[in-house]
């Protein structure tokens, strides 16, 4: 079996991407709230990039994007900041490590460009919440969306941050492959 490829997001991805995303809901009921325009969920707020994970016969199994927060102070660090949002990956795909290499995409794409990251989750989802902090996510908070549950209720939010001392760990190890695979 060929491992599933990540590669930039093309207009063309999402039908397959809306696809996965049906999936993914009708499993996790992720998203939450399944949204009136699928495809317009997928491309706003616009990002400033986005992912697919394609598999031998191209069709998407998995998907993230970014996309800059604006504040002018900067993240915890001073510096830009952009959120990690619509991660998934379909039910058939997963135990192959996608959604930890989408994250690395993202986290490469952020280090690239001096860029702290965040993301938020739905308070009861455990296995989102233990793959972010088994890739070095930590929460720093919770909320309360502005946005209720489909049966009216309330959603609690967790709120991550990457830490900082995984974003160079990263990029160290991406640069020691590099030279290794130029020798």
């Amino acid at each position: 079996m060929t491992p599933p490829r990540i590669r930039r997001r093309r207009a063309a991805d999402l039908d397959g991407c809306v696809a996965a995303l049906a999936e993914v809901h009708r499993v996790d009921r992720y998203p939450l709230n399944w949204p009136a325009d699928p495809h317009r969920w997928l491309r706003e707020p616009h990002p400033a990039r986005a992912w697919v994970a394609v598999d031998a016969d191209a069709a998407v199994v998995g998907h993230v994007a970014v996309q800059r927060i604006p504040d002018p102070v900067g993240g915890p660090l001073g510096r830009p900041t952009a959120e990690v949002a619509r991660l998934f990956v379909t039910p058939a795909a997963r135990g192959l490590a996608l959604g930890s290499a989408l994250l690395d995409r993202a986290r490469q794409w952020a280090s690239e460009r001096d860029t702290d990251l965040v993301l938020e989750l739905a308070a009861d989802s455990a296995a989102a919440a233990a793959l972010y902090e088994r890739t070095g996510w930590q929460c720093v908070g919770t909320s309360t969306a502005a946005w209720t549950a489909p049966d009216g209720g309330p959603v609690s939010l967790r709120h991550y941050r990457l830490r900082p001392d995984v974003a160079p760990a990263i990029v160290a190890r991406r640069r020691a492959t590099r030279r290794s695979l130029h020798e």
